[in-house]
């Protein structure tokens, strides 16, 4: 008889953007003449930059010629983009990475989910609280998480980082000792980034027992301060624990093209095996590559014109972020984030719960926007704005929030 993975079955409701998606039809339905503006999921909203569009016509166009069209691409990537990222993303920084240690993908969220696959059950991971849902869910449909406690809101196998005001939203180093560390700077859902001083102390602590961290660097383009970290691999020993995710989606608008990458250094070892060499297998067995038009998309990101381009978009969104955060402070709230990430985090007013305000926001403000909790139990009573919208929806739902 068939039988269905149990795993499955231990996901607790749908995906938090799913839920949010069908309470917001549910009220559009009923309130077809109301305008909602939705700043909730993190989607662009700026079209492709010149450069990349100019590059995505011209490789249709090798598409069209015998001579220069391609089929399936290379397991890592094309060379001619993977050789473009070791340049800027890590070499200029001063990182050490390789091409070949580079695996192009179509996307951060879909590498930070299958990443898991590579690792041991047994393995105990540790995340942020909030976390960005996908690093918790994957790993329950894995079997890793254990049990769910209704009352406490976590699984009995994670090791939950608290992120709180206390700690300015950045995790202490927990006492109990994980296998898989998950990072996320600059962070989803608060916006908040640590230093490079405090990136190394992760580093030192995942070397000394033995750890693997799991970095998303998905938001890295938004960095605007100097002390902080692009990427992991600026830390010394990095490439002996680290693994870091890349997304073209922010930084380019590629949320509907699908591009991203994974770095994996061939000196990170566990039990003896080269971790590289897992991801290499997996990735050549499961996954036939992002298409070429997609990766000379991408090669485009880092011509001249393209960073000019791409760094203009970054300062729209970032522009939306700073009309957020100060007019939110205005008002009252009680707000951080939109400094070097794309996001706002603000404190429920009222001793509303993140699902109550989330309802007033939607009724009286027609504004769609996330609330803390989906992302763990230490964002409840908070709520999770993004700077991805057009200017003037962004300062019309501002004037709408000030009104409820």
């Amino acid at each position: 008889m068939t039988t269905v993975n149990k795993d499955y079955l231990n996901l607790r409701g749908s995906y938090l953007f799913s839920t949010i998606a069908k309470k917001v039809a549910a009220f559009q339905e009923a309130n077809p003449d109301q305008r909602i503006i939705r700043l909730g999921i993190g989607d662009v909203t700026q079209p492709l930059a010149p450069t990349i569009i100019e590059a995505l016509h011209k490789a249709v166009d090798e598409m069209a010629d015998a001579a220069t069209f391609r089929g399936y691409a290379p397991d890592l990537g094309y060379e001619f983009l993977r050789n473009r990222i070791a340049e800027h993303d890590f070499a200029k920084r001063g990182c050490q990475i390789y091409p070949d240690e580079i695996f192009v993908s179509d996307g951060a969220k879909s590498d930070s989910g299958n990443i898991q696959e590579i690792f041991g059950r047994d393995n105990v991971i540790a995340v942020c609280d909030p976390v960005y849902p996908v690093y918790v869910d994957t790993n329950v449909m894995a079997g890793r998480t254990g049990s769910f406690n209704e009352e406490l809101g976590m699984w009995d196998r994670v090791i939950y980082m608290p992120c709180t005001a206390e700690n300015g939203f950045a995790p202490e180093i927990p006492e109990q000792v994980p296998d898989l560390i998950y990072l996320c700077f600059p962070n989803n859902p608060t916006g908040a980034t640590v230093t490079k001083d405090r990136l190394q102390e992760w580093v030192d602590y995942a070397n000394q027992h033995g750890s693997v961290i799991i970095y998303d660097a998905a938001y890295e383009a938004y960095i605007t301060e100097a002390d902080v970290p692009h990427s992991i691999y600026e830390c010394e020993g990095a490439r002996t624990c680290a693994i870091e995710l890349h997304s073209f989606s922010k930084n380019a608008g590629f949320t509907g093209l699908r591009l991203g990458y994974t770095v994996i250094p061939k000196d990170l070892v566990v039990e003896g095996t080269m971790v590289h060499s897992l991801w290499a297998r997996r990735h050549g067995t499961k996954y036939n590559g992002a298409p070429y038009i997609v990766q000379r998309a991408g090669e485009a990101v880092y011509t001249e014109e393209g960073q000019a381009q791409i760094k203009e978009q970054v300062a729209y969104y970032m522009r939306n972020a700073k009309a957020i955060k100060e007019g939110l402070a205005a008002a009252g709230y009680s707000v951080s984030g939109g400094v070097n990430a794309p996001y706002i985090w603000l404190k429920t007013p009222d001793g509303l719960t993140s699902w109550e305000f989330f309802d007033r926001l939607l009724d009286q403000a027609k504004v769609v926007g996330t609330p803390g909790v989906g992302f763990g139990p230490s964002g409840e009573g908070y709520f999770r704005l993004t700077a991805f919208g057009r200017y003037e929806d962004t300062l019309e739902a501002l004037e709408r929030i000030k009104t409820i």
